[in-house]
């Protein structure tokens, strides 16, 4: 008996042994990463863990949440301090910034290597918004742009069964609409001068370059920039659109209210239209792409949306690029957009009938074939949030000539892009 025991015993002593081995060796084999990610998108991306751990046992992933308005500089305190997550959301206009700071990973071989992420698969203006001289340093998340928010019914009675398609279309349109009103306190559009994205979409529209010589100048006065800028202002010169920013404190309402009847706007405004366009005036509305100035419709549009950064000094490249891939997933860029309504970066996700079936989520869809990149410099929203909108604002008021008023805009630009400038001398230098 004492014999059989013992024997029994030694044929137990490897099995445990191995046992023990294998617990261990799935305890060290455990990764975990460090994600931050902006405004609700933070809470929003947890309730997609649970597919993800069931795919990736091994990898945990501790997402922070933070704010959109200190997301900024809590990103650039944790590179100073050598403290960025493993992988972090970018707007992607922020992308050249933290490519500048030498902070985020150049994801070239990443790609090639990927069977879940092609360049193919995204808008093409939108994937261009991660690539900076030549190489990729983000893949896009979700994506946003600028389109029209129009009433079909007071459109309807000034002429147009269908938004105009350009310029000259726009602009009449907007004249008649007026006209039927008949009424000082009724506009056509609204044009607020502290949201610069309308001035930069009728630039782009018209070939302007915004900048030059390497964006380390204000192309402001130039021929094509100048006409976008006061074929605009002279919306507010004809009161067709309400002057300044104060005298539309519910934009939603006045829209209900046909205060005004058209709005250059995000798809984040889908919801809150919904609300306020009920009852009689729930079918008395759409979205439609921009208007062109060139023939060919629709007209160019913003580049918008978030795109997933890697830290280049990560220890966790490996999961880190698995996380990403799971987030661009059709199915999980859909089930992402049920929960926080943001649209889709890949393109084969628009198939769903969750958008494809959605009258205003389509002028979306046409626009995002016609997007393209704001400058790609991280002084460029310091250029548009603090220079093109005082001046838009300066030219509504007819402070000072449009010719003044863009020579004083370029002067102000190129002080901004001093730094750039010798930076970029000192690059020549050493080449």
């Amino acid at each position: 008996m004492f014999t059989k025991f013992y024997i029994s015993l030694f044929k137990l002593i490897p099995l445990l042994f191995l046992l023990s081995c294998h617990s261990t060796n799935d305890v060290e084999s455990r990764v975990k990463i460090k994600f931050w990610a902006m405004g609700a998108e933070g809470e929003y991306v947890q309730k997609l863990l649970p597919q993800f751990y069931k795919r990736y046992p091994n990898i945990e992933v501790d997402v922070q949440s933070i704010p959109w308005t200190a997301a900024q500089e809590k990103l650039i305190s944790a590179f100073a301090s050598d403290n960025l997550p493993d992988l972090f959301q970018l707007g992607n206009t922020w992308v050249p910034q933290f490519v500048a700071l030498d902070a985020i990973m150049n994801l070239d071989e990443f790609i090639e290597v990927s069977d879940k992420i092609s360049r193919e698969s995204y808008f093409e203006g939108i994937w261009s918004t991660n690539v900076i001289d030549g190489s990729l340093f983000g893949v896009p998340w979700y994506v946003d742009t600028r389109i029209v928010f129009y009433r079909k019914d007071i459109l309807s009675r000034a002429g147009y069964d269908k938004f105009p398609e350009t310029w000259d279309d726009l602009l009449d349109a907007s004249r008649k609409i007026k006209k039927n009103f008949n009424d000082v306190d009724k506009y056509a559009i609204y044009l607020p001068t502290n949201e610069w994205a309308s001035f930069i979409i009728f630039a782009l529209q018209n070939n302007s370059g915004i900048l030059k010589e390497n964006n380390s100048y204000g192309a402001f006065r130039g021929k094509e920039f100048r006409e976008a800028f006061e074929y605009l202002i002279n919306f507010h010169k004809e009161g067709l659109a309400p002057i300044g920013i104060s005298q539309v404190t519910n934009v939603y309402q006045a829209f209900a209210e046909n205060y005004f009847s058209m709005y250059i706007s995000g798809p984040w405004n889908i919801p809150e239209f919904n609300k306020w366009m009920t009852g009689e005036l729930a079918d008395k509305w759409g979205t439609a792409p921009m208007p062109s100035n060139t023939g060919n419709y629709p007209g160019t549009s913003l580049a918008g949306g978030a795109s997933l950064v890697i830290n280049k000094k990560t220890k966790n490249t490996n999961a880190s690029q698995k996380f990403i891939e799971f987030l661009s997933e059709p199915e999980i860029q859909i089930k992402f957009y049920t929960l926080i309504n943001d649209l889709p970066a890949v393109k084969v996700a628009w198939e769903d009938s969750l958008l494809a079936n959605n009258k205003y989520m389509q002028a979306f869809f046409k626009q995002f074939h016609n997007v393209t990149a704001t400058p790609k410099i991280a002084e460029w929203e310091q250029i548009a949030f603090s220079k093109v909108q005082q001046y838009a604002e300066e030219a509504v008021r007819g402070t000072k000539s449009i010719e003044d008023i863009l020579i004083s805009l370029d002067n102000d630009v190129d002080k901004i892009l001093e730094k750039r400038r010798w930076l970029l001398s000192k690059k020549n230098d050493k080449d």
